[in-house]
């Protein structure tokens, strides 16, 4: 009964963010394949169908979740908000692997494992957005600025030649 109710709630908050990305997001220039109204509609269309099935077949009919349970929720959400912080500053990629890594190590990976999963992520998912799908993702501030500040290379100089 509480998938049901939850769902329901869910839903109803769903169907609204439906309503805004269907009506109330435009872009006056599209500056992807996609353009930037597409995300949110994909995103409210999932959403409802999952929603959906969970009202027609929810996996439980009460809530039992255990306190380490709630201890990952709450970690991965500051997880997400630090991953949200970085994201500009460290750019996809570096913020991508932290994020990855440490969501995996803390969803039991041993650390190989999740410095793997990390990198992949990291990287994979930069060539599915990038190269793939022509995404504008962040090199990152601190990226480039460490490109800024690299000495260029000095042309061979006239002068000894002679």
């Amino acid at each position: 009964m509480a998938d049901r109710i939850f769902a329901g709630a869910m839903l109803i908050v769903t169907l609204a963010y439906s309503v805004i990305a269907f009506t109330a997001i435009s872009a006056p220039f599209q500056y992807d394949p996609l353009g930037p109204e597409s995300w949110p509609r994909i995103l409210s269309i999932v959403a409802i169908i999952c929603l959906l099935i969970i009202l027609w077949k929810p996996d439980t009919d009460e809530i039992g979740v255990a306190g380490q349970t709630w201890f990952r929720l709450a970690a991965t959400v500051v997880l997400l908000l630090a991953y949200g912080q970085l994201y500009e500053p460290l750019g996809f990629i570096l913020s991508t692997i932290l994020f990855g890594t440490i969501l995996s190590a803390m969803l039991g990976a041993g650390i190989l494992r999740a410095v793997i999963f990390g990198i992949a992520a990291g990287i994979g998912g930069y060539l599915l957005c990038a190269v793939l799908l022509d995404l504008n993702l962040p090199q990152g501030d601190i990226i480039e600025a460490l490109f800024e500040n690299a000495p260029a290379e000095q042309p061979a100089n006239a002068e000894g030649a002679s």
